[in-house]
């Protein structure tokens, strides 16, 4: 058995892991980590033979730390206070939907961050970390494989914020992306498990696209417009100047 049925004092029933649910947990979180390391493997490979005698741009040097594509100390540092940071802004929750999904004071962008810093495969690791501090801070879950979409996958994708590393606006373009990706698989969730929840009248797919769209959305706007601001910008900036040193 991998879970627990608990029905509460509603009627609603919840899915508790047991030890060996969890020991499954565990091993998906591996697999996907080792597929995110592969996936970003490739990517630098491709990078590196597409600037491949460019030396002119300095923006070029590879985000992942170095050439061989290791991360290094001060780099997990930062990645370590981004999933640290970001927990503690999506608690400051500036509206809370019933039935799960908050517009938060900019945390996916924070989560965004290691993406933009260093790559795509640090922003994939920072975002499944992300996304298990969420399950563990605020857990909302109904089935099984519900919890691996809308907290793996779902946070997990805040990390294509990291194939724009090395792009002109990449933190825009890359934020974005991030939040389309985050927005796909927690629309696939509501479609999938949530069908039960939909509107009265309303089909389970747009009423999924809507309802997600709403707070998602609601938050990528104030933090494209915050983005946008020359100071943030500049702050941003530095902060990655600094954490690319060494």
């Amino acid at each position: 058995m991998l879970y627990n049925v608990v029905v509460n004092d509603w009627d609603e029933t919840t899915y508790v892991p047991t030890a060996l649910g969890n020991a499954l947990l565990a091993a998906v979180i591996v697999v996907l980590l080792v597929a995110a390391v592969t996936f970003a493997r490739l990517h630098i490979r491709i990078q590196k033979q597409a600037h491949k005698g460019d030396k002119k741009d300095g923006s070029l040097v590879n985000a992942e730390g170095s050439r061989s594509g290791k991360m290094t100390i001060r780099q997990l540092v930062f990645c370590a206070m981004a999933v640290a940071l970001g927990t503690v802004l999506s608690n400051i929750k500036l509206f809370h939907f019933p039935t799960g999904g908050s517009i938060t004071l900019l945390s996916m962008l924070v989560a965004c961050l290691p993406g933009y810093f260093f790559g795509l495969g640090a922003g994939l690791m920072t975002g499944l970390a992300y996304g298990v501090l969420q399950l563990v801070a605020d857990p909302y879950v109904l089935y099984p494989m519900q919890l691996v979409m809308d907290y793996l996958l779902a946070f997990g994708a805040l990390g294509l914020s990291g194939l724009f590393s090395n792009a002109r606006n990449g933190l825009l373009k890359g934020y974005i992306v991030g939040v389309l990706g985050r927005y796909v698989f927690t629309v696939a969730s509501g479609c999938i498990f949530f069908a039960s929840y939909a509107w009265e009248g309303w089909n389970v797919l747009p009423y999924s696209m809507v309802y997600n769209g709403i707070y998602i959305f609601a938050e990528a706007g104030v933090s494209i417009v915050v983005l946008l601001l020359v100071p943030v910008k500049e702050a941003i900036g530095r902060i990655r100047r600094l954490a690319l040193e060494g």
